[in-house]
């Protein structure tokens, strides 16, 4: 039985690329890379590391809001910061953005990312079965 499903995301731009930003099946949701892009999809690489991770951060959190998820339902991140020297500002975004969740997470030092941006992130998260995140479960997280 094919149950895979790509839910659109209103509050993100369309993908620049042959891909979907949220893919659900088996219980779980597949988020995209996300990069900090703006409303209109333009990169953000002229703002501080801090604010590059919120923007794309806060752009996983879309796509897992399109897909009925949020922060707690997250089982794994994966982010890419373009030189190790940005982590400790990139976990205080973090921090920050997720709260009190806690997901399994690696944080990858590449050399480069695309449009010149600074960090990337994506997600997997367990979709809920019988309770949706509402907007409400999620603004219990700074």
């Amino acid at each position: 039985m094919r149950d895979a499903a790509f839910p659109a995301v209103a509050d993100l731009a369309a993908p620049r690329g042959h891909y979907s930003h949220v893919a659900t099946g088996g219980g779980l949701a597949f988020v995209s890379g996300q990069l900090p892009l703006d409303a209109a999809g333009e990169p953000r690489a002229d703002l501080p590391l801090d604010e590059q991770a919120t923007l794309a951060l806060r752009n996983v959190e879309a796509a897992l809001a399109a897909a009925g998820c949020g922060w707690r339902d997250v089982m794994k991140v994966t982010v890419y910061l373009a030189g190790v020297e940005h982590w400790p500002a990139f976990d205080q975004a973090y921090r920050r953005v997720l709260g009190d969740a806690r997901p399994a997470r690696a944080v990858v030092p590449v050399p480069a990312l695309h449009y010149g941006v600074l960090v990337e992130a994506e997600a997997v998260a367990s979709v809920p079965s019988s309770e949706r995140c509402s907007p409400e479960r999620e603004k219990s997280h700074p």
